[in-house]
């Protein structure tokens, strides 16, 4: 693959210190739900070993601009993509990556997402709905306040909207916010999968978030029964 040139649209806010950018989408460009891309900056106050940065795809196929979200940490790349104004030229690589929704509609797909590992999700899902996919869907959010929750409207409204489709969002740390929730709060456990997966048909468990969350959600899910061919993750994109 060669990087391709790309232009930065507009820029996001879409849960406090998280944003989303929205990049010009290169002719031709095709990319399956769940992969990801490099984005190369052209900034001279960056090295040449820190100018690429991976990240998830937000946006489905099927839309007109390709999008990326990340936490805006203090990191120099982080830095150098914050300053980047609508307009400004930027290079894409990929797509690359496997963590795609699986064929078979008889199976069930549940997604869980710690943070801003709701990005691959984002798309499956946008995917799933614009074909009507007859896939059913689950999706575990977990995430410390309302605040943080990235997309949290528009997955609400999906919920809403999609029968085939169900949202459990659980907030764990509900003492630092300013927001009222009345949905879960309890962290995801063993027990707590077990509980609100139990009416999926032979599901498959796709797991998303920082490296500590996957692994600590793969070894809950073996502790609830669940065959470890039956369970998909890989190195996130968007940290």
């Amino acid at each position: 693959m060669s990087a391709q040139p790309s232009v930065l649209l507009k820029r996001e806010t879409v849960a406090e210190g998280t944003v989303a950018f929205h990049l010009l989408k290169p002719a031709g460009f095709e990319f399956k739900p769940g992969q990801a891309i490099d984005l190369i900056l052209d900034d001279p106050q960056l090295g040449e070993d820190s100018r690429v940065h991976a990240f998830s795809i937000v946006s489905a196929p099927h839309e007109d601009t390709l999008t990326v979200t990340t936490r805006m940490r203090d990191s120099a790349y982080k830095r150098a993509l914050g300053r980047l104004e609508p307009g400004a030229g930027v290079s894409i690589d990929g797509p690359f990556g496997s963590m795609i929704l699986h064929n078979r509609a008889s199976r069930a797909a549940c997604f869980i997402a710690g943070g801003i590992g709701i990005t691959p999700f984002m798309s499956m899902l946008r995917h799933s709905f614009k074909t009507e996919s007859a896939h059913q869907l689950m999706l575990i959010y977990s995430n410390r306040r309302p605040e943080d929750c990235a997309f949290l409207a528009e997955l609400q409204g999906y919920a809403r909207q999609h029968e085939r489709f169900k949202m459990v969002a659980t907030m764990t740390d509900m003492g630092k916010s300013a927001s009222t929730w009345s949905g879960e709060t309890s962290l995801v456990d063993g027990a707590f999968l077990t509980r609100v997966s139990a009416a999926l048909e032979s599901p498959i468990f796709y797991v998303a978030g920082p490296p500590g969350l996957v692994v600590a959600m793969r070894a809950a899910l073996g502790a609830a029964g669940i065959d470890d061919d039956d369970i998909r993750s890989e190195d996130f994109f968007g940290y």
